[in-house]
């Protein structure tokens, strides 16, 4: 089983950027594919982006397009939100989630492991 850990989130300017970060301990992240989800009050979890196991395929939300990247680190067990441009409508608590195998998918249910999530909060 794996234990994920999220750091780096924070209060930013409308505009600002931020980089989140998702460690992994108890297995090595390279078994797993990796997805980023967010949660904002009184809303449904939903997906930003994934990365498969091998880092090759990357996916992310429409919302987020040209402004957030995902990238994974195998060496250093971590993996990688690189968010820009952000937008008061992107303030949330972000988690990342693993799942085992080598493809991610946009859908939280097919995540069995989760970190306790990191507060994002853009101020306009």
């Amino acid at each position: 089983q794996v234990q994920l850990v999220e750091s780096g989130g924070g209060l930013v300017q409308a505009g600002g950027s931020l980089r989140l970060s998702c460690a992994a301990s108890g297995r090595i992240l390279s078994t797993y594919a990796m997805g980023w989800f967010r949660q904002a009050p009184g809303k449904e979890r939903e997906f930003v982006a994934a990365i498969s196991l091998s880092g090759v395929w990357t996916s992310l939300a429409d919302s987020v397009k040209d402004r957030f990247t995902i990238s994974r680190d195998n060496a250093e067990n971590t993996v990688s939100l690189s968010m820009n441009n952000l937008k008061p409508e992107d303030t949330a608590v972000y988690y990342c989630a693993a799942r085992a195998g080598p493809t991610s998918t946009p859908l939280p249910t097919d995540y069995p492991y989760w970190g306790q999530g990191t507060q994002v909060t853009v101020s306009s």
